[in-house]
């Protein structure tokens, strides 16, 4: 899903880091507004953001980038009422959820909550994709239409 977020978040091709052989696949997935994981065949686990070693068996041969479903659930998150810098705009709102795959991931959610009551843990969410410059995408999510799940 590619939808546009708010104007002025701050979200440069400048600020994010570049890519490198461990995170390439994961960059090339986003440009093609994918969401991917890691899985490793020597023990099943997933993990992300992308890592050189397994963190369930420490395996560094048996890795590869996964797409993911897409959906998760806010495990937490608050809204930041004060920017960090001028040019960001605010409130927004930052999460940790959960995968359906299981790992926790850390993102902003559109639209911002500024009351803070729309994100409580539980709320289903589903990825969305703010399209950088360079051609890679911010992965970020948004509330699930209720037929989604």
């Amino acid at each position: 899903m590619n939808e546009s977020v708010r104007p002025g978040t701050g979200w440069s091709p400048a600020e994010v880091p570049p890519a490198d052989e461990v995170t390439a696949a994961f960059w090339q997935a986003t440009g093609e507004h994918r969401l991917t994981v890691q899985r490793c065949s020597a023990c099943a686990s997933v993990q992300h953001p992308p890592r050189a070693v397994c963190t369930g068996c420490s395996s560094m041969e048996h890795l590869a980038q996964v797409d993911a479903t897409g959906e998760a659930t806010v495990d937490v998150a608050t809204t930041v009422h004060r920017a960090p810098r001028p040019d960001v705009v605010v409130p927004y709102t930052v999460a940790r959820v959960r995968l359906a795959e299981g790992p926790l991931v850390l993102t902003r959610l559109e639209p911002p909550d500024p009351e803070g009551s729309g994100y409580a843990a539980g709320t289903r969410v589903v990825v969305h994709f703010h399209v950088l410059s360079d051609g890679r995408a911010l992965p970020y999510f948004r509330p699930a239409p209720t037929e989604e799940y």
